[in-house]
């Protein structure tokens, strides 16, 4: 909640809410640091409408209206065995009654980022 409380005071200018973001992923332990780093890149190139900011302390990719389309938790935040990638509502993913929202990440593959480059441009078509 601490976390939450700084970013809904912070400035909100796109350049802080980047600096923040790629802060909080250089602070994560190994191997999440590096694949919060790949899944960002991915995103920036993939969806460069979303803007990168923090959300309840994990680096998180807005719309122009400010809702969070998809996130990353690394496994430390809550002692996990696997880092997550998760999509929230405004991300257009849904398919049929029930599709997934978020992908449990130990490894990114090859295939892994195209699947995640894939998902993200159609979390925000």
């Amino acid at each position: 909640m601490k976390d939450r409380a700084r970013e809904l005071k912070s400035s909100g200018k796109k350049a802080d809410l980047l600096r923040d973001l790629l802060d909080k992923i250089a602070a994560m332990p190994s191997p999440d640091s590096e694949l919060a780093t790949r899944i960002h890149e991915i995103v920036v190139a993939n969806a460069p409408s979303l803007t990168p900011k923090l959300w309840y302390g994990m680096p998180a990719y807005a719309d122009e209206g400010g809702k969070i389309v998809c996130f990353f938790q690394d496994a430390g935040k809550f002692s996990a065995r696997y880092a997550t990638l998760g999509f929230q509502d405004p991300a257009k993913l849904d398919g049929g009654t029930m599709w997934p929202t978020s992908y449990a990440i130990t490894a990114l593959t090859a295939a892994d980022e195209t699947t995640v480059a894939e998902l993200v441009k159609k979390a925000v078509s």
